[in-house]
């Protein structure tokens, strides 16, 4: 299944159903008297956030909802019925923007939340509803008001409790692979992970739910590389987990790696400066990275980040970063 995190839809509420112009006619009655009925009310358009969904495919392919119209009124009384409502189903963690004006109409963090982005029109009223005692017999009565309809984004932020970050190809599919079930596609070339991956972690009777970000390069908080499209990703994490690479193939150097890393995330959200940070300086099963650790481990702790040397292929001090995280979160 593709993963579509990003689809735009438009939505049209159902038009309320118009009001009826009808007298009553029985035998021996001949001036019943109005009994039009009111037209019933359009239906609305629903956003509800389910679990059991994981992306927007739905939407992107299917961008056109419409909901269904009121019925007319009838003679004797009888109300149109209302129309049904049209339930739109997206992932848990979806946000609902006006396209318009840009504003947030909703966010969707909980099982079954629900909002209605567009109401069905009021039902026309029928002649019966006009009649006064200077207006015995209204030859008039309402048409049904229009639903209302708009253009809306959806944006889909992963709900995770911790997020990787890193450069491209610096071991983070291979850090969630090693300490989860997941299983994301792990490669030697920049890029492999193009969608994110969620992997639920137990460690010591604890579970928590970690994402490995696409990689991000420095610009990406100005869209350079995927940069926006992933970005979002992190916003909701409680802790950011940076993967820094020690091998001599980046031509990097860690302290450097890191600073890049750390001012992107605050170019793109300042509130990101204030959440838990760790960092890990991944592939120190190579000899020459080794040589790079000490430096980059005492740079980075001066800044007041707790600092790990790892490997994820190995497992080398994959125990001490799963006890620090769960510290983190639990206390």
């Amino acid at each position: 299944m593709d993963f579509i995190d990003e689809s735009k839809i438009y939505v049209q509420a159902g038009n309320g159903g118009n009001g009826c112009c009808s007298f009553r006619r029985e035998k021996y009655v001949p001036k019943g008297g109005p009994d039009g009925g009111d037209g019933g009310k359009g239906g609305d358009v629903i956003v509800r956030a389910s679990s059991r969904v994981h992306t927007l495919l739905d939407q992107r392919y299917h961008p056109h909802y419409k909901a269904e119209r009121g019925q007319h009124g009838k003679g004797k009384n009888c109300t149109g019925r209302s129309g049904s409502d049209l339930v739109i189903t997206v992932p848990v963690g979806t946000v609902v923007r006006n396209a318009q004006s840009d504003k947030i109409v909703s966010d969707l963090v909980e099982e079954d939340q629900t909002v209605v982005i567009a109401r069905g029109g009021a039902g026309g009223r029928g002649n019966a509803r006009f009649a006064t005692p200077t207006i015995q017999a209204p030859r008039f009565c309402e048409p049904g008001r229009p639903g209302e309809q708009c253009d809306f984004i959806l944006e889909l932020k992963l709900l995770a409790d911790v997020g990787l970050v890193g450069f491209p190809n610096a071991g983070k599919s291979t850090f969630i692979s090693h300490v989860s079930s997941a299983r994301p596609k792990i490669a030697d070339y920049p890029f492999t992970t193009l969608t994110p991956n969620l992997g639920m972690v137990r460690w010591k009777d604890r579970d928590f739910v970690m994402a490995d970000i696409p990689g991000i390069i420095e610009g990406a908080h100005q869209g350079v590389g995927l940069g926006l499209r992933f970005l979002r990703h992190i916003e909701r994490t409680r802790v950011i987990l940076y993967i820094i690479d020690l091998s001599p193939d980046t031509g990097r150097d860690p302290k450097e790696e890191f600073t890049v890393l750390s001012n992107e995330l605050q170019a793109y959200s300042p509130e990101l400066v204030g959440r838990r940070q760790l960092v890990v300086l991944n592939k120190s099963d190579l000899p020459e990275a080794r040589d790079k650790a000490p430096e980059a481990v005492a740079f980075i702790e001066d800044k007041g980040y707790p600092c790990f040397v790892a490997s994820a292929v190995s497992g080398e001090g994959i125990q001490e970063i799963l006890n620090e995280i769960i510290r983190t979160l639990y206390g």
